[in-house]
């Protein structure tokens, strides 16, 4: 929970009243405030959210219908201004800053996340803070010189940050269940069942050459190698998964059937019999989604299939989400773009590539993040993170683990996984 002390909590109220919180805001601005509120409750068509206001009153919003049921404390209005005005990460920021609290977040994002249709505009950036989060976000597209920059802003935080929270694969996509809601197998398993279904959608024979897009730390390749005698090559653009991921191969006694390349897809040349692309692809941003469908087509031989893991957006969604720059992008994942299925499948078919079985589960990636939560939590409780990442840094990742974990739970995000054929 993001507590604020008693000393930060007075600074809140005295600064609220210079804002015009007291009896003067009440009288001018209060009203306005409620407005707001009475979007939200309007839009709330399944779940309820409890929220306790700066004033000391308090109001239920929705509670209509079943639903996720949470509970907010807004220490200042400031954070309706930000919701209002910069929509998600303008929450994130009124979050940060100590002016709203929730005993569990999660069911809120789950909350805003299974009614973000009929609560339409209410949570999304506009005017002048719609116009310059866009902008960023378009100065961080991903060309050639910029995704490379993009993939070290996230993926460089280092080997060993990441192999404290993730499983001991060092997978960093949706696992793979029996069951999401059975909490007695171990993620590692359902990691390792994750990537056999990827593999089994390849159909691998003996001399087949494997290129991943987007190998991560090597954990499919090491999988792919040990499965049969194929030659493999995977590609990223972050050198510290580049080192790991060879050295795990030469390791395990596989680095002479396999290469890591540090390239872009776009730089690729050869023939391969199959590729794979683990959660790669929303790195890539809707801009690029031709040239990265136009490589893999390029790359596969005649009759040649990919088997592609993706993050997707519900399709009614999609156009006010790529309207703006929300958290994730803001923070988290510059460049990145979660995608719009429709529109990405009917590219692959303009390429030339079959879509055949498509899979989602969604509440499984939700799973994955509490897990992955849980393990996070342990190793700050522990002291294990290394001291670079500061309180600031730690608190940030909290949030971006329970953001997506409510996104999926919400139904609105989801993940799958396609197989392509090339005719």
């Amino acid at each position: 929970m993001n507590v604020i002390s008693p000393q930060r909590s007075g600074q809140l109220v005295k600064a609220d009243r210079a804002f015009g919180t007291g009896r003067l805001l009440n009288r001018l601005f209060a009203p306005g405030f409620q407005k707001i509120l009475n979007r939200v409750d309007a839009g709330l068509e399944q779940g309820a959210l409890e929220a306790w206001l700066p004033d000391g009153s308090t109001r239920i919003l929705g509670g209509r219908t079943p639903g996720p049921v949470c509970e907010v404390r807004l220490n200042s209005w400031r954070a309706l201004v930000r919701l209002v005005s910069a929509g998600s990460a303008g929450w994130y920021r009124a979050w940060a800053a100590g002016e709203w609290e929730s005993p569990d977040p999660v069911p809120l994002f789950d909350l805003f996340m299974r009614n973000a249709q009929t609560l339409g505009g209410v949570a999304r950036a506009r005017g002048i803070k719609r116009i310059f989060a866009k902008g960023m976000h378009w100065l961080r597209r991903n060309s050639r010189r910029r995704a490379r920059l993009n993939i070290e802003f996230h993926y460089d935080l280092g080997n060993d940050f990441y192999a404290l929270w993730l499983d001991k694969t060092i997978s960093y996509s949706s696992a793979l269940f029996i069951n999401p809601n059975i909490i007695s197998e171990k993620l590692e398993t359902a990691q390792n069942r994750k990537i056999e279904a990827i593999l089994d959608r390849l159909n691998l024979r003996q001399g087949d050459r494997l290129l991943e897009i987007g190998c991560g730390w090597g954990g499919l390749a090491q999988a792919a190698l040990e499965r049969g005698l194929i030659e493999y090559d995977g590609i990223t653009l972050s050198s510290r998964q580049q080192t790991y991921a060879q050295d795990r191969l030469e390791a395990a006694g596989l680095g002479n059937r396999s290469r890591i390349l540090l390239t872009d897809y776009r730089d690729v040349v050869g023939q391969y019999d199959a590729i794979a692309s683990v959660e790669m692809v929303e790195a890539v941003g809707q801009e690029y989604w031709p040239d990265y469908l136009a490589a893999v087509h390029r790359l596969l031989k005649p009759g040649g299939r990919a088997a592609i893991q993706y993050i997707c957006i519900d399709d009614a969604l999609f156009e006010r989400y790529a309207a703006s720059a929300d958290f994730i992008q803001a923070y988290i994942f510059p460049g990145g773009m979660l995608l719009s299925e429709s529109r990405f499948r009917a590219i692959a078919e303009a390429q030339g590539l079959e879509w055949e079985n498509a899979h989602h589960f969604g509440q499984h990636y939700a799973e994955t993040l509490r897990r992955w939560r849980e393990n996070f939590d342990a190793a700050v409780i522990a002291g294990k993170l290394p001291p670079e990442f500061d309180e600031r840094f730690v608190k940030l990742w909290r949030y971006y683990l329970m953001y997506c974990e409510g996104g999926f739970r919400g139904g609105g995000i989801n993940v799958a996984q396609v197989t392509l054929v090339k005719t």
